[in-house]
């Protein structure tokens, strides 16, 4: 077998709702073959990967798995659940899998689900992939190759991308909050929400931590000077920048005190209860080791304590206790310390909610101080302190006291932290007791830190007592109950009118004040100002309005391709719009016929908030139909229909029913519901329609309207929109009519059978005659629709100019008219056709023909620009 190639969708996809790999597996050899032409492999495999026992498959039940490879399965699908295997080993919590075939003989894609939060361009599953494949080959040749090392690597390049813990449960928080979340490269950097309501948390800190509060907290004599002046008690102290004036500050503050670097973090470099110049010395060597100053200061007996305040309260509280092993009577020091680090709890750094203990420099020389080192054996019971500070960095742990904290603890801790002005810190201190009220005698007590940026992990999962949702109320600070963190979303798809409808979408939210990111086919839109010119049908251009904080609505053009290549850009929109599904890119991606392709475009349908509006055009079968869809059905939608006629049968049954729909009827756009009827607009006043001859702008304009609508648009406000909507300044390139000396010349974007042919009636009903064509198709359809389009070319037009665009999308020079050329002589044998070398030549060719004619006539473009 051969891993041909990989790649991702980021958002929901036709697969999974969450983001998933696909790599493009080549059996070669072992095409079509199956499990059962190779006795024994079943066997060894799960010899191998014993866990694979348990795996489900489609059975829907343990063993599922063995049941398949007992029957007969081919090895794509092996292969598939031995990496999702092989991932659940590592700690990467994946669960779906799917192998589809993918064209030729042999050729499979292997679907795989991938962590939320996965940096995009993590080498995780590739690196998994490709040892799936060399464990299936190796049994397959009867030799279960050793994966440990392989797998290790894999595992640490896991480790390294995953989320931190803390910022891991915010993720999680937001998510049960409905709040959108995106990560921001590898970063633990998170953007929640869309739109205006897009904020920004990095760990514990929120796009509202004061910056001024975090310089105070970063400065410990700064910020020990301001608790003090508020009347908090800090322990005394004195910076110091040599070893002279660390001797002098322990005579001068008096022993026994602690030694720690100014601008140290994380507990490193702190040296607690000294009380000898020897002592002092050798820490002020140990804490200055970086360059920086030095605080000595009075040491404050008792417990070490994190209270968490979150927003002007307190919202957990944990006893932090020093590193340390407790004896067995057999086992070494060094023995102990491997035992406790076995605890899957315990990771590197900050990625688990413990830290393994490491026996450095600091944690031998307090063993020695103790008369122990890594050999010595301990009593049974005894306990063996590793370091004399409480942090969890240093490998230290937490017990839960948030019920215990005594209300004038509460109060010195949320005076604290509005004293430094933070919104959210972490507040180091000792006392006697957390429990009972703070001794008021000097020294009995003490605020040592408050901490910018706090870890959440003591909180969330304590070595002792019970977890707090503290990622919760950090989300709570940032979205208070009842407060927003979406704008209105509008998403279109379908295969003709996307454009169009988008525009005409976002021109009625403007005429309602509200400022609104539009994407589309020729770029990004905000406020009405483009910003960024491409093809901005995909989810980077809907990442990139809904993470623009001036935005307080969305409107995104949602194309075929985007949603097959990376997924959506967005979860879960406001309002779906799918204009309709007719033949157009068959043959790309995988996407064989009508169903396929209606079955991409159900996404958008699919994708929408519970109880959100659906727009479905009543007079396209597929586009209708997808409102019996399950998964459609299961987000309980409010359906609009659209239609340009008011008998669609799908409209009279949804207005029976209760629903609303959208039509043209008696010459006016009217919502229609039981009973009642609105008038919006004349369909002679909808810009673009040519009185109404354009039919397809006018359908275009009811689906707008449903849509408008279902967020609340008035009526007025709709049809003063859809009444500016001029073609040339707000749908450039769509349905554009200019005079050429006496011919008109209309430009549009059809390139597909159904636009090429509204287009042909269109012309025929607006001047009662044919025109000349000037047209091409992109290169990148199948033959069969190109010949397809060329033909439903020839049925509207007699004289036709052919031409090549610049991007020949994979085609040969010349290919692209031969086709063009022959559709059109199929369909209409006495077509009076040209060819041109580019669009410049093929107008001026279209007019000429025009022209000679003794009518006036129409020029249509089909370009795929």
């Amino acid at each position: 077998m051969r891993l041909d190639r990989l790649r991702r969708l980021g958002g929901p996809n036709v697969y999974l709702s969450r983001p998933v790999a696909i790599a493009r597996l080549e059996l070669e050899g072992l095409t079509g073959h199956e499990t059962t032409d190779h006795p024994g492999f079943a066997e060894r495999l799960v010899r191998a990967l014993p866990g694979l026992a348990d795996h489900h498959c489609s059975a829907g039940r343990p063993g599922g798995l063995l049941d398949a490879m007992a029957r007969g399965t081919y090895f794509g699908h092996v292969t598939e659940h031995v990496t999702l295997e092989l991932s659940g080993l590592i700690g990467r919590d994946v669960h779906f899998g799917r192998t589809v075939r993918a064209g030729g003989p042999g050729s499979y894609d292997v679907v795989l689900e991938c962590p939320r939060d996965e940096p995009p361009d993590s080498p995780v599953v590739a690196g998994l992939l490709a040892l799936a494949v060399r464990l299936v080959g190796g049994v397959l040749a009867g030799r279960a190759p050793d994966l440990a090392e392989g797998l290790a690597r894999v595992a640490a390049e896991h480790e390294r991308g995953r989320l931190g813990v803390s910022t891991a449960a915010l993720a999680r928080a937001a998510r049960r909050r409905g709040v959108p979340v995106r990560r921001v490269g590898d970063l633990n950097l998170l953007q929640l929400g869309y739109g205006r309501h897009r904020r920004t948390v990095w760990a514990a800190m929120t796009d509202a931590t004061s910056a001024i509060g975090m310089e105070i907290a970063a400065d410990k004599r700064l910020a020990h000077r301001l608790l003090a002046q508020a009347g908090l008690p800090v322990p005394d102290g004195e910076t110091v920048a040599t070893s002279a004036a660390a001797v002098e500050a322990l005579r001068s503050v008096g022993p026994p005190v602690v030694v720690k670097p100014l601008a140290g973090h994380q507990g490193e470099g702190v040296h607690i209860e000294l009380t000898t110049v020897p002592e002092v010395v050798a820490a002020f060597a140990a804490a200055s080791a970086g360059g920086g100053e030095v605080l000595v200061e009075s040491y404050v007996p008792g417990r070490d304590y994190r209270v968490l305040v979150v927003g002007g309260r307190v919202s957990a509280a944990a006893e932090v206790t020093a590193a340390h092993v407790t004896g067995d009577g057999a086992a070494t020091v060094a023995e102990l310390v491997e035992r406790v680090n076995a605890d899957p709890a315990r990771g590197e750094g900050h990625d688990r909610p413990l830290t393994r203990i490491a026996l450095g420099a600091a944690e031998l020389a307090n063993l020695a101080r103790r008369g122990h080192g890594p050999g010595t054996v301990p009593a049974a019971g005894e306990t063996v302190w590793l370091r004399r500070n409480a942090n969890l960095s240093t490998g230290g742990t937490s017990r839960d006291v948030t019920a215990e904290v005594h209300p004038e603890a509460a109060d010195l801790c949320v005076r604290a932290a509005a004293t430094v002005g933070m919104d959210v810190c972490g507040i180091d201190l000792r006392l006697p007791d957390i429990a009972s009220p703070p001794p008021s005698d000097p020294g009995a007590a003490g605020i040592l830190e408050v901490n910018a940026a706090p870890g959440l992990r003591m909180h969330l999962a304590p070595y002792e007592g019970e977890g707090r949702d503290v990622a919760g109320d950090v989300l709570d600070l940032m979205y208070p109950p009842g407060t927003p963190s979406r704008v209105p979303v509008v998403s279109v798809t379908g295969t003709n009118g996307k454009t169009t409808t988008v525009r005409m979408i976002a021109r009625m939210l403007e005429a309602c004040g509200l400022r609104t990111g539009l994407t589309s086919t020729d770029g990004v839109h905000i406020g009405g100002r483009l910003v960024h010119r491409s093809d901005a049908s995909g989810p980077r251009s809907a990442e990139m309005v809904l993470g623009d904080r001036s935005v307080d609505a969305a409107v995104l053009e949602t194309a075929r391709g985007g949603i097959v290549r990376r997924g959506l850009g967005y979860d879960r929109a406001d309002v779906a719009v799918v204009t309709n599904i007719t033949a157009d890119h068959l043959g790309v991606d995988g996407t064989e016929t009508l169903d396929d392709l209606a079955g991409i475009k159900a996404l958008v349908a699919e994708e929408i908030v519970r109880g959100g509006g659906l727009v479905l055009n009543a007079e396209d079968p597929a586009s209708a139909a997808l409102a019996g869809r399950d998964a459609v059905r299961d987000r309980e939608p409010v359906i609009r229909y659209f239609a340009t006629r008011p008998d669609a049968p799908a409209v009279v049954r949804h207005l029976a029913e209760g629903g609303t729909a959208y039509v043209a009827e008696d010459g006016w756009l009217t919502e229609a519901s039981a009973g009642l009827r609105v008038r919006v607009l004349s369909v002679a006043e909808v810009a673009g329609a040519f009185g109404g001859h354009a039919r397809h702008v006018v359908a275009n304009a009811l689906a707008a309207l449903a849509a408008a609508r279902a967020l609340g648009v008035p009526v007025d406000a709709a049809a003063g929109a859809l009444r500016a909507f001029e073609p040339h300044t707000r749908n450039p390139g769509r349905g554009c009519a200019y005079l050429v000396g006496a011919n008109p010349v209309l430009v549009d974007y059809a390139h597909n059978p159904a636009a090429v042919t509204a287009m042909g009636a269109f012309v025929e009903r607006r001047w009662g005659r044919g025109g000349v064509a000037a047209v091409t198709l992109p290169g990148d359809r199948c033959d069969s629709l190109v010949g397809e389009t060329a033909r439903a070319v020839a049925r509207s037009f007699g004289r036709v100019v052919v031409y090549e665009d610049e991007d020949l999308r994979g085609r040969r020079p010349g290919e692209m008219t031969r086709l063009i050329s022959e559709g059109l002589r199929e369909a209409r044998p006495g077509v009076r056709h040209r060819p041109a070398g580019d669009l410049k030549a093929a107008v001026t060719s279209a007019l000429d023909l025009a022209a000679r004619a003794s009518r006036s006539c129409c020029c249509t473009s089909g370009s795929s620009r």
